[in-house]
């Protein structure tokens, strides 16, 4: 017999149906305008795509930050594992909190891929990870200039010849300042207080 179906029938149908690739990764490039590339990797799965989605309710400040991070740390630490995203130690929330301290200076970039290393493996959250061991950058401008003006009395001929015109010997009191604080000196914070205490 013929097969009759009303246009509320057609409408509920595709109402209940998920986004499709396409229209998923044309969304994932308008909303938060990922790259195509991007949003083809992150849209491999659905699985995948409902994670990235999570991450950046968890960290709405850089859809572009959590796609880059879910997609080169994360993926390549899971891939090392033999783990889906579905396997994944952390949640999307946890890899959002993580976010969180990079952007707020808590810890640096560096040492947020030691915390990504250190949460995969004990699953514990990053705040845990960088209370325990010490990692908070230093962004205490009282302490860093105390730092500058030590290594700069050390180094009076460092000082006099950077003055004098060599300013390829800023690299190294930039050195002298992170080797100084085991490397927990916020480096935006370094540059600028030593290009105002050098100059």
């Amino acid at each position: 017999p013929l097969l009759r179906v009303t246009q509320e029938e057609v409408d509920a149908i595709l109402a209940g149906m998920p986004e499709l690739p396409g229209q998923l990764r044309k969304r994932f490039e308008t909303e938060f305008g990922l790259s195509a590339y991007d949003a083809d990797v992150l849209t491999q799965t659905q699985a995948l795509a409902t994670w990235y989605e999570a991450l950046v309710a968890a960290h709405p400040a850089n859809p572009k930050q959590c796609a880059n991070w879910l997609a080169n740390e994360l993926l390549g630490r899971l891939k090392e594992m033999n783990k889906e995203i579905t396997e994944s130690p952390i949640s999307a929330a946890d890899l959002g909190l993580l976010l969180d301290r990079m952007a707020d200076g808590t810890i640096s970039g560096k040492t947020a891929k030691d915390v990504l290393d250190a949460m995969m493996e004990s699953g514990k959250d990053a705040d845990t990870i960088i209370e325990e061991k010490g990692l908070k950058q230093v962004s205490d401008s009282g302490a860093i200039d105390t730092m500058i003006q030590e290594i700069m009395d050390a180094n009076p001929g460092q000082v006099e010849a950077y003055r004098g015109g060599k300013d390829k010997l800023f690299g190294f009191f930039v050195g002298q300042v992170m080797k100084a604080s085991k490397g927990q000196a916020n480096p935006a914070m370094v540059n600028q207080r030593l290009k105002e205490m050098l100059g």
